[in-house]
Order: structure tokens, then sequence, then C-alpha cells
């Protein structure tokens, strides 16, 4: 009983010492879900291939495609032109932030469009105009890799039939 109540001391004493982290944590999940709330209304920070497509063809200097691949043997056999490589997992290093303009649209663009999401809403807490390509590259290159690898998925939740609530 004592090992118990002076466990529960302890515990409210560290918490009573480190209110600050405490304010930290709701300052920054306020920051994050202002951002977040804003998604729908800004087509949850999505534009198209088709979109990229135009803005390369009529020579656009309003925007910078940051190919986020976590793999560079993927950026080196094919991406979109004018793009810059920088993994997804590295994108908030300080010396990769330096290198994505303030004062254009930042466009993420990963394999399938998964891993580009992990840091969109980020860089935008942190005033990038950052957006990703819906679908990534599988919406970008004809026959992509990684769009048998969605075949696949699918195939297989066909043939198990996940339980799906209504």
């Amino acid at each position: 009983m004592k090992r118990t109540a002076a466990l529960i001391i302890g515990l409210l004493l560290i918490a009573a010492l480190v209110p600050g982290a405490w304010a930290l944590d709701e300052a920054l999940a306020k920051k994050l879900n202002d951002v977040l709330s804003k998604g729908p209304a800004q087509g949850h920070f999505q534009v198209k291939a088709d979109e990229v497509a135009g803005w390369i063809a009529a020579k656009k200097t309003d925007f910078l495609v940051v190919d986020v691949r976590p793999n560079p043997a993927e950026y080196k056999s094919g991406h979109i032109p004018g793009s810059i490589y920088i993994p997804y997992a590295e994108i908030l290093k300080p010396e990769n932030l330096k290198k994505l303009p303030t004062n254009k649209k930042v466009i993420l663009a990963c394999v399938t469009g998964q891993t580009q999401n992990l840091p969109v809403v980020a860089l935008r807490a942190l005033g990038y105009d950052a957006r990703t390509m819906s679908f990534g590259y599988v919406s970008w290159i004809p026959g992509y890799p990684p769009y048998k690898m969605i075949q696949g998925a699918q195939a297989n939740a066909a043939a198990k039939k996940f339980p799906l609530e209504k």
C-alpha cells in the first residue's frame, strides 16, 4: 500500500514539475488541428497529375515537385520533370527545409500516394503551401509496378471478403 501511494505521489510530482511539456503538446496539437481542419475546404491538399502536367506544359514557375519516394533508385529510374528528390523521412531536416520555397506550391509525390501524406501536415504547419499529387506516381507513369501491387491488394480483398460494418 505504501509503495502504491509513493508511486502515485511520485507521478503527481513529476506531472507538477513539467507543466510546460503539457502546454507545448496542447499548442502543437492545436496548430496541427488548425491545419487538418482546413483540409476539406482545400481539396485535402491534393492536386491531380493532370494539373501538374498542365503546369509543366505551361512552364509555370509557382510550384516545385518534391519526389519523396524512399528509394533513390526509383528517382533515378524516372521522375517528374523539374522535380527534386528528398525522401519523405528526411524532408523535415533543416538542410532539406532550406531547399523548399516558401513562396510556391510544394507538391509531394511518392509511389502510391501514401508516404507523401506523412509530411504534408507538418510542412503546412511550418508555413509551406504543401500539397500531394493524388495517387502519386501510379497516376503519372503508365503501368508503374505498384499498380500491380494495388491490383493484388484488391484481388486479396475480394477473395478474403473482409468484414465491413455499415
